[in-house]
């Protein structure tokens, strides 16, 4: 059963936005905590954001820093990635990932463990 589905990827040019989201159509994302993940061809996975299920803990990658923002809508169970001053290295197909334990953003994001549940992606492409 699928219990992460993201949403909202597309083609934008350089500089412009883009807001991913992660809904889950059985688990109540309130009580896990949740990153954002990305991949770029030929590249790792890296963790890009990751929030806590206590909403004020949140974790940012230093590439997205001041231009992403993660955030929760617990009315909609989902999970939001608004990304702003898209560059080309921004690119890649971006992963939702839901552990419902006590791991920390900080870790999740870093170690990309432990995850529950991951989402199938969304691809990104920041293109002119």
């Amino acid at each position: 059963q699928v219990q992460v589905v993201e949403s909202g990827g597309g083609l934008v040019q350089p500089g412009g936005s883009l807001t991913l989201s992660c809904g889950a159509p059985i688990i109540t994302l309130e009580d896990y905590t949740v990153g954002w993940f990305r991949q770029a061809p030929g590249k790792e996975r890296e963790g890009v954001s990751c929030i806590s299920y206590n909403p004020g803990s949140t974790y940012y990658a230093d590439s997205v820093k001041g231009r992403f923002t993660i955030f929760r809508d617990v009315s909609k169970n989902t999970v939001y990635l608004q990304m702003n001053s898209l560059k080309a290295d921004d690119t890649g197909v971006y992963y939702c990932a839901a552990d419902g334990g006590t791991t920390t953003p900080q870790a999740m994001c870093i170690l990309g463990d432990p995850v529950q549940y991951w989402g199938k992606g969304a691809q990104v492409t920041v293109s002119s």
